[in-house]
């Protein structure tokens, strides 16, 4: 269906804007001081992570976290995690302010990690369980974490690490490292009265350190505070409300719908280490009771069997995971009418998505989200008629959250003009850890500078036309060209090169190098890419490398011509 044979919602944004935030609804708001910004929030938000944890108290017996055959009820999941939280200061020490960082896949132990570190005011450090060891001793010595959780994968990869923090080993069969000890050894057998450690949190106490690759070739760690991630709850709550009452619902009618719903059951296919996993996907299923569906892994073809099997009723991935989901052939294999919404983030969508959801599901909420680590995930959302009328827009801001487009020189644009995308709001993070240049170059005055280029249409509506400087989206994986070109850099047979994005079909982009050799020098493409696994993460290794003893295409002032590096890095048909 065309986006012009679509007629537009029966009410218009601003009404149904005005209705939400009136007083006594879920979507109050108000203003409070933020690092000296006066900031819109969320007037019924929670504190803090700590209270999302407290309220799995009230759910009982009903599952909270399921892997393969592991069930894990809201009841034992709060035990486990004030069981660990008491470990932490009495064995290691830890006290507001220290680092806890996470390495492992997603699995029970790592959301319990998580909310045991949150709630006793340490901050967070979720490591990417891609990373290499090189990687992943960068961001604990970045982050200086006093103590390190982490599966036995991950402790492989960290094996030569010369003085490691404390370690929590999870699943680890014989491999424990000296002074490690198991997560059984820890937890032991949490008693039915445990609670947590007291201890005092305000929503704006840094919680969280979650890493993303910057420009200069190193991860950058965003720091983010208790009200930056709980935002997110609300936000996505008010998203879903706003699409309902755009269909032609009734505000009171969203209210109770939102009451009687028994609580959500999510399929977590994205990585936790991930701003979209934890903070879009984990914290709004717990906090309302609901069920997290963990992976290892995504299998597209092995999906569509547990969202029957456990009865999913919504799912977040990237575009490239709802691709394969729509075009497996077990999708018409099994039952999957428990689906009810089907989200996109991490990466731009195509606008296909939304005519092959709606010809392979049944009707079901379709929405995609823009948003960034820097702005702890959700600041557009695009649901439900908005985004069959506009599939390849990424929705108007959430009513805590101002879009401007900005020019060269900072002075806002009109709409329809192309320019820079800054966010403004509560989830914009206190800045990048012990990067103080960085901070002062991408917030000014509580404005995030994305880096993304974008433009607003009459209505408000965000529209990304293109991204952030050398930044490659790999199924969905941030992948910096300065980082992987100074990896390549490393290897003595090389003079110089350009990392591009090259056009994939499923995946969006793949990785691509053309790579000038220096002189007499040998060197072929697996000795390369022999010499980066040791150095940068699997998904970062360039796909399509060409090696070359010519300079490489620049302009008259020397900048390197990318789209004729990529031209000459495209696959050729036939």
């Amino acid at each position: 269906m065309s986006q012009s044979s679509l007629p537009p919602p029966p009410r218009s944004l601003a009404s149904v804007t005005a209705q939400l935030l009136t007083t006594g609804t879920p979507f109050e708001t108000e203003r409070v001081e933020i690092g000296g910004v006066p900031t819109r929030v969320w007037k019924k938000a929670p504190p803090h992570l700590r209270a999302i944890l407290e309220t799995s108290l009230e759910h009982g017996d009903r599952p909270a976290l399921v892997l393969d055959e592991q069930r894990i009820s809201h009841t034992e999941y709060y035990r486990r995690a004030a069981a660990l939280a008491h470990r932490l200061v009495t064995d290691h020490g830890v006290a507001k302010g220290d680092r806890v960082a996470i390495a492992m896949r997603n699995r029970p132990e790592w959301v319990v990690s998580f909310f045991a570190a949150a709630s006793i005011g340490a901050i967070v450090v979720p490591l990417n369980a891609w990373w290499v060891g090189r990687e992943l001793e960068f961001g604990l010595r970045d982050s200086g974490a006093k103590v390190l959780i982490a599966d036995g994968e991950r402790l492989d990869r960290l094996a030569d690490l010369s003085t490691p923090p404390a370690t929590i080993a999870v699943d680890v069969g014989r491999r424990l490292p000296p002074g490690a000890r198991t997560w059984e050894q820890t937890l032991g057998h949490p008693a039915p009265d445990v609670r947590l450690p007291e201890v005092e949190l305000h929503p704006d106490d840094p919680v969280t350190i979650f890493y993303t690759s910057g420009t200069t070739g190193l991860p950058k760690g965003a720091l983010g505070s208790h009200r930056n991630l709980v935002s997110n709850i609300v936000s996505g709550a008010y998203a879903r409300a706003r699409a309902l009452m755009r269909a032609g619902v009734d505000l009171d009618d969203v209210l109770t719908l939102a009451e009687q719903l028994p609580p959500p059951v999510i399929l977590c296919a994205v990585p936790l280490f991930h701003a979209t996993g934890a903070q879009s996907v984990m914290l709004p299923t717990l906090f309302t009771g609901g069920t997290l569906v963990l992976v290892h892994k995504w299998d597209a073809d092995a999906a569509p069997a547990l969202i029957e099997r456990e009865r999913v009723t919504g799912m977040t991935g990237v575009p490239t995971m709802l691709t394969q989901l729509l075009a497996s052939p077990r999708l018409a294999e099994h039952d999957v009418s428990s689906l009810v919404m089907l989200n996109s983030g991490g990466a731009p969508a195509a606008p296909a998505i939304v005519s092959r959801a709606r010809a392979s599901l049944h009707d079901l909420l379709l929405g995609v989200g823009y948003g960034l680590t820097e702005c702890s995930a959700i600041a557009t959302s695009n649901m439900g008629p908005d985004y069959l009328l506009r599939p390849d827009s990424v929705g108007a801001p959430v009513a805590v959250v101002d879009v401007r487009v900005s020019g060269p020189d900072g002075t806002e644009l009109p709409p329809g003009e192309v320019g820079e995308v800054w966010l403004r709001g509560p989830g914009v993070v206190h800045g990048y850890w012990k990067r103080p240049e960085a901070t002062a170059q991408a917030i000014t005055d509580g404005w995030l500078r994305t880096g993304d280029l974008g433009r607003l249409d009459e209505e408000g509506f965000l529209y990304i036309v293109d991204r952030a400087k050398d930044m490659i989206i790999r199924g969905g994986e941030n992948v910096y060209c300065a980082e992987v070109e100074a990896a390549i850099h490393e290897h003595p047979a090389v003079a110089e090169v350009a990392v591009v994005g090259v056009p994939h079909d499923v995946l969006g982009e793949e990785v691509g190098a053309l790579v000038r050799v220096l002189p007499g020098v040998p060197l072929d493409v697996d000795d390369l890419r022999a010499h980066l696994r040791e150095r940068i993460a699997a998904f970062k290794i360039p796909t399509h490398i060409t090696l070359t003893t010519g300079e490489l295409p620049r302009n008259a002032a020397g900048k390197l011509l990318k789209k004729q590096v990529r031209d000459r890095l495209r696959p050729r048909s036939g």
